[in-house]
């Protein structure tokens, strides 16, 4: 078996993001079976990997951030004069109800990247994380996470569209996953996929006939939005994982 990159390994087993392991092993914060690692270091299945205290005190330290992004704002950097929704995550817009017990620090500002996108007309839940672990899970190329939608359409869906909808669509050239689609109420439709491409589920209905008024994010694997004001956040508890 070839030997992998200690960074690599270490975001394998789920410990920290490869860019949070090389920071790490440059601290001297890594053992490989007992020896200091040094940066491009690689390592089999069977070596013994030992992350200093100051290191799981560093993984420890990183937030995630929920979020629920209004209309108008950007889930990604700025661009089009429209401001990102991470500029949301203030004090003042700090939810009264958060039941994290975690105490608010500018050092949770740092680093806070989006694991996924809203687009701008898109509201709901947004993720915004400093652990590289929960990016991964989120948006890696191996993501399986459920995300749910509330989408307001109008325009007639068929039955032999609603089933499109489930599965037989492509977009970009390539097939999509299969999703769960059925009707909420009359005019709102349930989506649940586990992907999660540019401007997906309006892109959907547009080839089954159907244009996208209203589209909300409401769930993010086993994390609700639930009663989460708009414009507001949270931190993610210790119970929640997606």
């Amino acid at each position: 078996m070839e030997p992998v990159r200690l960074s690599k390994r270490l975001a394998e087993l789920g410990i920290c993001s490869r860019r949070e392991a090389d920071s790490y092993i440059e601290q001297g914060w890594v053992k490989v079976d007992g020896q200091v690692a040094v940066l491009g270091f690689k390592v089999l299945p069977h070596q013994h990997i030992e992350l200093d205290p100051r290191a799981k005190k560093a993984q420890l330290e990183r937030v995630t951030i929920l979020l629920n992004k209004p209309v108008g704002y950007v889930s990604g950097q700025a661009e089009k004069g429209y401001k990102p929704a991470a500029m949301l995550a203030v004090p003042a817009n700090h939810w009264e109800g958060d039941k994290s017990g975690i105490r608010f620090s500018p050092n949770h500002l740092k680093g806070l990247a989006p694991a996924g996108r809203l687009d701008i007309d898109s509201v709901g839940l947004l993720v915004l994380t400093q652990d590289g672990v929960v990016a991964k899970r989120l948006i890696g190329e191996n993501s399986t996470v459920e995300k749910e939608y509330l989408v307001r359409v109008t325009g007639e869906l068929s039955p032999e569209g609603l089933k499109l909808l489930n599965h037989g669509l492509s977009l970009d050239g390539q097939p999509l996953r299969p999703a769960k689609v059925s009707w909420q109420n009359e005019d709102q439709l349930r989506f649940i996929l586990r992907e999660g491409k540019k401007r997906q589920i309006r892109r959907m209905c547009e080839q089954v006939g159907l244009y996208v008024v209203g589209l909300k994010r409401v769930r993010i694997g086993n994390v609700m939005l639930g009663d989460l004001p708009t414009g507001q956040w949270r931190y993610l508890r210790e119970d929640e994982q997606f």
